[in-house]
């Protein structure tokens, strides 16, 4: 079952209430993604770190739902 982007933003704000947000749809098929994140709350995190937070805010949707999400995370000014 595909994902929406809408759910996505949702679930990454409702983590990181700051976070700036662009998500594509890559083939137009709600299951491959690229989604780029700037967040406060990125602030002195390493960029796997960054994705880290950013797949514990999907809760396990990622792999299921949600088969691919290319990243590009970092902070305000920064990015």
């Amino acid at each position: 079952m595909a994902m929406e982007a809408t759910e996505i933003e949702r679930m990454i704000k409702e983590a990181m209430p700051d976070a700036e947000i662009t998500i594509e749809d890559l083939r137009g098929d709600g299951d491959h993604y690229s989604a780029s994140i700037v967040s406060g709350a990125f602030e002195g995190k390493s960029r796997v770190q960054q994705h880290q937070m950013v797949y514990d805010a999907l809760q396990g949707k990622m792999g299921g739902e949600l088969h691919a999400l290319a990243l590009k995370t970092g902070t305000p000014g920064g990015a």
